[in-house]
């Protein structure tokens, strides 16, 4: 069923890696997961308003919720395959991104009116008449469910989409969230206690923790996260594989939506080098990672002096001294300028969050110091361990 889905929302897109094609898989999930779930609603609140159930009731705003977001994702994957313009240079992904806030909140709003409900259902209990109808609406209800979750599990994983994601997490809560609600009917028709109120406030916390989870995983690209360790080790892979590239330091990546990824980096290579052959390395680097990984890489060339022994021992005092005060900090662009009086070390220094940057330079001015057979002076710039 749903590969005969895809190849049909496919059709004529070029595959799903293109932006048309993840387009139609977002639309693809909207369409399935709109019909899915108002087909369960509407029968979920027939049978809840007949049973009396506050639970069933719930669960059926719940699917309701569901679709509302269905509506959202779609509209969101819409907007993002709007290209770029003057206004909007890096395009208009992080449209996926809103969507899955916007449904994020109206979950979350939900949540506290189910929540309200059940309160007072617990303080005013009322019996839940069970019927064979009930039973079966609960059960084909957790059935779809549970292969909407796997539907839009596989999408997900075919374009790599967060939204797609969550809305697959989120159908697998429902599974839950129903399986419950079937329990405390049962638990009521077999032993008489009204448990329909208690499960309702269960089925509303759950779907409170749900909105609020989604809502931090979708805020959270959005104020800039760091990126996945996985692209980083890519980019690195990629930029480290030709023989002219030393060393490397401040990659920084900038999510602007799935397929709208854009980084920067410093590369080393020896000043003995011709200049015009590193530009022209650099720029299939660049080449390079945007065809295999669709990242827009800006790589900055550092020429660097290799082969000088007084600076190559002045590097590694530093680096000693610095290891001494904390393994984790290191050093990058490393110059060295003598004078009569003294000698001046520049270079960058990669800093964990919770370190001072004055501590780190008053420990290594002082320790270099304390040796006495050359006078030192530090000019240092202190760069974010994230981007290092």
């Amino acid at each position: 069923m749903t590969n005969l889905l895809l190849k049909l929302a496919l059709k004529n897109k070029g595959g799903a890696e293109t932006s048309s094609g993840r387009a139609a898989v977002g639309s693809l999930s909207g369409a399935v997961g709109i019909t899915l779930n108002l087909i369960l609603c509407l029968a979920k609140l027939i049978i809840g308003n007949i049973s009396g159930s506050i639970s069933i009731t719930a669960d059926a705003l719940n699917n309701l919720s569901d679709a509302s977001g269905s509506i959202v994702t779609l509209l969101g994957f819409k907007l993002a395959e709007k290209p770029a313009d003057l206004d909007h240079p890096y395009g208009h992904a992080r449209f996926e991104y809103l969507s899955g806030l916007a449904v994020s909140a109206m979950i979350i709003l939900i949540g506290f009116e189910l929540l309200r409900s059940s309160v007072e259902k617990i303080i005013n209990p009322s019996s839940v008449a069970f019927s064979v109808p009930l039973g079966l609406v609960l059960g084909i209800s957790i059935l779809a469910k549970l292969w909407l979750a796997i539907f839009n599990k596989k999408l997900a994983r075919l374009i790599n989409s967060s939204a797609l994601a969550a809305t697959s997490s989120d159908s697998r809560n429902d599974v839950l969230a129903t399986s419950a609600v079937l329990f405390a009917v049962i638990i009521e028709a077999i032993t008489g206690f009204k448990v329909d109120g208690y499960v309702g406030l269960c089925v509303s916390v759950f779907i409170l923790y749900s909105g609020i989870m989604l809502a931090k995983e979708t805020i959270s690209p959005l104020l800039g996260e760091n990126a996945s360790p996985e692209l980083c080790k890519n980019i690195i892979e990629v930029v480290n594989s030709h023989e002219l590239v030393l060393g490397y330091h401040d990659l920084m990546v900038h999510d602007y939506g799935p397929g709208q990824r854009f980084a920067s980096l410093h590369v080393e290579m020896d000043v003995m080098e011709d200049p015009m052959v590193c530009h022209g390395v650099i720029d299939e680097l660049e080449r390079e990672c945007l065809k295999k990984l669709g990242v827009h890489l800006v790589i900055h060339y550092d020429p660097i002096i290799t082969g000088d022994k007084e600076l190559d021992t002045a590097k590694k005092m530093v680096l000693d001294i610095l290891s001494s005060f904390d393994s984790r900090l290191s050093i990058h662009d490393f110059r060295m300028v003598s004078g009569a009086e003294y000698t001046n070390l520049i270079f960058d220094i990669a800093i964990p969050y919770e370190l001072s940057e004055n501590d780190v330079k008053s420990y290594l001015d002082s320790k270099l110091n304390e040796r006495g057979d050359k006078k030192y002076y530090t000019v240092i710039t202190f760069d974010c361990e994230g981007f290092n």
